[in-house]
């Protein structure tokens, strides 16, 4: 059976256990499943290739013990299992002494986890689905990655958990603008499932890892941080399906717990490239991280100036904000100044609505900076819809293709030789700095609907409100008279 049909098969099976309730709750099951067979299939290999290793995880809960057997255990036995000593011991995994790493990756990821299936029957079915696929072999891992990539997209539409997942296509294009090489520290601070990740150790092995010390290189400079269980597992085997020998550097917590003046020298990274949270509030508290004049309980706001924080002088970032985000009083102006002064935001992709659909329906940007030198001019590009849609969708959803001629516009590494055009302008410090610091500044080329004179629109509109005022009290006299009779 190929990869395709056998996940098409386990993900129907689930569809008939009565605790498994809806998408989120689908791919959680699946992913902390997928996950002990990938690290079970890796750590098979790496004990044939490195004298003494042993699995960080222990013999009777490994995959290979209880899940590899397709006469093995079943039913009420296989979810007493499963619910009393899998799940409980693996939570409990130390996290200290040799293996360190790789146990922690195994405890972080099942700290929150939960088993919904309630037949036992029918996880021995989707436990013996999996076993068709041997993720040592590159062919099928990779064609499983390609299929575990369209699980993440069903996020989108799955709720709330849609927040985790941005669309492949932004990734890539950030990725692509960014261009991180093997060395340079990149953090994602909210890495949601892993894209930036993913497309960044993709970007980096097609141009750069040529031998295996640029693939170790990249790898250890590798850094993400994500605060929910879901993502955080989902990114983990993200990881484990890309070939990172140890996801330990993706960790399981929140980046604005920690105080913005405990980022030091020894933090600094090279590459931020993230999508943070957006439209929500922290909880009570985190404000008080920040230094008063940036306290605030809006998540972006609070990641815009942890990351100009974390930045080492020359460091770039990529990041996804808000229409919101770009204009405000207050925090948000204070915050825009510091990013000008610190930083030289040199580009913003403005997007359309309908990138995120049906997650979220908002105005979303796409900020391109470097640290170490004040901000003099920003170009802005407005990325339109294809003529051939009205808006993305979960059926026809933005490719890396449409956003083509915003790659060639954009002048090469070094952004010379960029130019007016009717989707791209530019804008001074000095003439955002007289707006207030407010960044929502539409395109000029745009030629704007021609509603006519106001006071003429007023002038017709209460004299059709006149007119219309007439014909009710005609209409009155008419009932009154027809009662009459």
């Amino acid at each position: 059976m190929s990869v395709r049909n056998a996940v098409k098969s386990i993900q129907d099976i689930m569809r008939q256990d009565s605790g498994v309730d809806g998408d989120a709750q689908r791919i959680s099951q699946l992913c902390w499943m997928f996950f002990l067979k990938i690290i079970d299939d890796q750590d098979q290999q790496i004990e044939l290739m490195q004298d003494g290793y042993h699995s960080p995880i222990p013999a009777k809960l490994r995959w290979r013990a209880w899940a590899s057997d397709p006469e093995g255990i079943t039913g009420e036995e296989l979810l007493s299992f499963i619910n009393t000593q899998l799940f409980p011991q693996l939570k409990e995994l130390p996290t200290t002494g040799k293996q360190a790493d790789r146990r922690r990756v195994v405890h972080d990821v099942f700290e929150d986890a939960y088993n919904y299936m309630k037949s036992g029957q029918l996880m021995r079915q989707v436990i013996n689905k999996i076993n068709e696929v041997d993720f040592n072999n590159l062919v099928e891992r990779q064609h499983f990655g390609d299929i575990y990539e369209q699980i993440l997209t069903d996020l989108q539409s799955a709720g709330n958990a849609g927040e985790y997942y941005t669309p492949r296509a932004v990734t890539a294009f950030m990725v692509n603008r960014i261009d991180p090489r093997p060395g340079e520290i990149l953090l994602d601070p909210a890495c949601g499932t892993g894209g930036f990740l993913t497309c960044a150790i993709r970007h980096m092995r097609e141009r750069y890892v040529k031998k295996v010390e640029d693939e170790k290189r990249m790898q250890e400079a590798l850094r993400a941080v994500e605060k929910k269980q879901l993502p955080h597992m989902l990114c983990v085997t993200n990881m484990l399906l890309h070939g990172i020998e140890s996801p330990s550097f993706v960790r399981h917590d929140n980046t604005l717990a920690r105080p913005y003046i405990s980022y030091t020298a020894n933090d600094r990274v090279d590459i931020v490239l993230t999508n943070p949270p957006f439209g929500g509030r922290e909880e009570d508290g985190i404000e008080s991280n920040f230094p008063k004049h940036f306290q605030t309980r809006e998540t972006a706001d609070l990641f815009l100036a942890l990351i100009i924080r974390i930045l080492k002088p020359e460091g770039r970032a990529a990041v996804v904000l808000p229409d919101g985000s770009l204009f405000g009083e207050g925090v948000k102006m204070r915050l825009k100044e510091h990013l000008l002064d610190e930083c030289d935001l040199h580009t913003i992709v403005r997007l359309p609505n309908s990138v995120f659909k049906p997650y979220a329906s908002i105005g979303t940007n796409l900020l391109f900076f470097e640290k170490g030198k004040p901000t003099k001019d920003i170009w802005f590009y407005e990325h339109r819809v294809p003529d051939s849609q009205k808006a993305y969708s979960m059926t026809r959803p933005i490719r890396i293709e449409h956003l083509n001629r915003c790659i060639d516009w954009w002048g090469g590494p070094k952004r010379k030789g960029r130019g007016g055009t009717e989707f791209a302008w530019k804008v001074t410090a000095d003439e955002v700095k007289a707006r207030g610091y407010n960044l929502d500044i539409k395109n000029p080329h745009t030629v704007e609907d021609n509603h006519g004179d106001p006071e003429e629109l007023l002038a017709k509109l209460n004299e059709a409100d006149s007119q219309a005022a007439a014909l009710r009290d005609h209409l009155k006299i008419i009932l009154a008279e027809a009662l009459l009779r």
